[in-house]
């Protein structure tokens, strides 16, 4: 089926957020009490479910909205830091140009989100940021309700099983990228409807479907 919306994911997706992430865990580690993530670590949580590793972290629940808040302001402070993957202008361009609607929901800030973004910022017909670590389906629920498209219009597109577990919550198809946070395995153990291993992959395979409707 043709999807005449994407909603993308940024960190992991289209910001190349992993280094950055990997530099200050542990500084958020310390600062909110949780276990420390070191080098032969790594591995095994790009295996891992969300709620795996947060068990594995001993992240107590209740402190998530108040660490969110914390990454987020450090990601303000360090927002020329964080790229986009190469590939990223040129695959949004393609899209917006053959008519495809784009829409943004992320864990990080809107300002932030367009920050990173610049130019391509103008490309997204809607923002829906500050989400929750299991709160997307919420925002992407929000999202189709403002476009007024109908569920199986929509793909979001995200590099962590919890973006998957939200697509299927709020009834739209989801495609993951291999080259973000969580491990290609992990992905397609969840069983997303499309997998994107090179950037280019995702408008030459959702304009393909667009053009064999």
């Amino acid at each position: 089926m043709p999807y005449s919306l994407v909603i993308f994911d940024l960190d992991g997706t289209l910001a190349d957020s992993f280094p950055w992430f990997r530099l200050h865990v542990n500084t958020v580690a310390e600062r909110f009490g949780f276990r420390q993530v070191q080098d032969e670590d790594i591995d095994g949580l790009r295996h891992a479910s969300t709620r795996e590793i947060l068990d594995f972290l001993e992240v107590p629940r209740w402190k998530l909205p108040f660490i969110a808040r914390y990454v987020r302001q450090l990601k303000t402070a360090h927002a020329a830091s964080i790229p986009l993957f190469d590939g990223v202008d040129i695959m949004l361009d393609t899209l917006a140009g053959n008519g495809t609607k784009l829409a943004l929901v992320s864990s990080d800030s809107e300002a932030n989100a367009r920050q990173k973004l610049g130019s391509r910022a103008g490309l997204f017909a809607d923002f829906d940021c500050s989400a929750s670590v299991f709160g997307k389906a919420r925002k992407f629920r929000r999202v189709l309700k403002r476009a007024r498209i109908a569920p199986g219009e929509v793909i979001s597109i995200g590099d962590e099983t919890r973006d998957i577990e939200a697509a299927r919550a709020a009834g739209i198809a989801c495609g993951a990228v291999t080259w973000g946070y969580a491990a290609e395995k992990a992905l397609r153990d969840h069983q997303p409807d499309l997998v994107f291993t090179r950037m280019e992959e995702i408008a030459e395979r959702l304009l393909a479907m667009t053009a064999h409707a």
